[in-house]
């Protein structure tokens, strides 16, 4: 079975973040109510790490956040969009100028892919990554990457998107064209962390629902957002007049209390890095514990 079910154009994908990267934060609403969330479950974490990477950090919101949990750590603002980082840039620029708690020297920006880090083995102690991981056809070589750079009882703190996610725009087009990205199951995620050697990984999943006054203002944020198809099969032309209309006739079928609902599945999952139990040459390590001797 192919390692990638839901291929995406990823030069594509890198294309409309750095178009969107001038107003993503008119259009992250859902990006900052998910990360609120994910920063709530640190509440349960005591370890403070030394060194914090934000995978897919786009325009730098999350650090800030992190920053202010973690004031000593160095955060690695990690993003494949340059454009991004640029923004990310200014963000956290002027934020040194009025709070000394973001200094520049905890702040290092990396424009790299999440299947390949330029960062060495064990050289972070926290990854975060709030709604990257479905950009990515196939997450497991990210999963991996972050496996490899973190330290052993390091953490892994992430959300994605569900198949439930937009489900109402997948269900209004009626051709076999996909007009929607496919979205990897939950279980199938905590399989990938088990396979790219994480211990203890902790999935659970709730629904969040965007409504909207109208057809054009639900595109506007998903375009603002850069949320748009990449899928590699996706229609090249435009669609004919008759099958548009069939499909905005379904959406407005769907209104509630006179707005239009889109669904957001969002997966959150934790896990951590075990420590090894060989070396490098591939012996065993064992550990003696002289209190429990006898």
């Amino acid at each position: 079975m192919s390692r990638a079910p839901f291929p995406l154009d990823r030069a594509l994908v890198r294309r409309r973040f750095s178009a969107a990267a001038k107003n993503f934060d008119t259009f992250s609403v859902l990006h900052r109510e998910v990360a609120r969330r994910m920063n709530e479950r640190l509440d349960y974490i005591k370890q403070k790490p030394g060194t914090i990477l934000d995978l897919g950090c786009g325009t730098g919101a999350d650090l800030n956040v992190l920053g202010e949990r973690y004031p000593d750590a160095r955060r690695i603002a990690c993003d494949g969009s340059l454009s991004m980082l640029k923004k990310a840039g200014e963000r956290t620029a002027w934020l040194r100028r009025l709070l000394p708690v973001f200094g520049a020297s905890r702040l290092s920006p990396l424009c790299a892919d999440a299947t390949a880090l330029p960062l060495a083995n064990a050289s972070t102690n926290l990854v975060w990554s709030n709604l990257m991981l479905h950009w990515l056809a196939d997450p497991l070589p990210a999963f991996k990457e972050m496996q490899r750079v973190l330290q052993a009882e390091g953490l892994l703190m992430f959300s994605s998107f569900g198949p439930d996610t937009l489900k109402e725009l997948r269900e209004a087009f009626l051709d076999a064209e996909p007009h929607v990205h496919r979205f990897i199951d939950m279980h199938d995620i905590g399989d990938m962390l088990v396979s790219a050697g994480f211990a203890e990984p902790v999935m659970d999943m709730e629904v969040i629902t965007l409504t909207y006054a109208s057809v054009d203002e639900l595109f506007r944020d998903l375009r603002g957002s850069g949320a748009t198809n990449a899928a590699s099969g996706r229609r090249q032309g435009l669609m004919g007049k008759t099958a548009w209309k069939q499909a905005l006739a379904a959406l407005e079928a769907r209104r509630l209390d006179g707005r239009l609902p889109l669904t957001f599945e969002i997966v959150y999952g934790h896990a951590w890095k075990p420590k090894p139990r060989t070396t490098d040459d591939g012996r065993a390590i064992i550990n003696f514990d002289p209190k429990n001797r006898g």
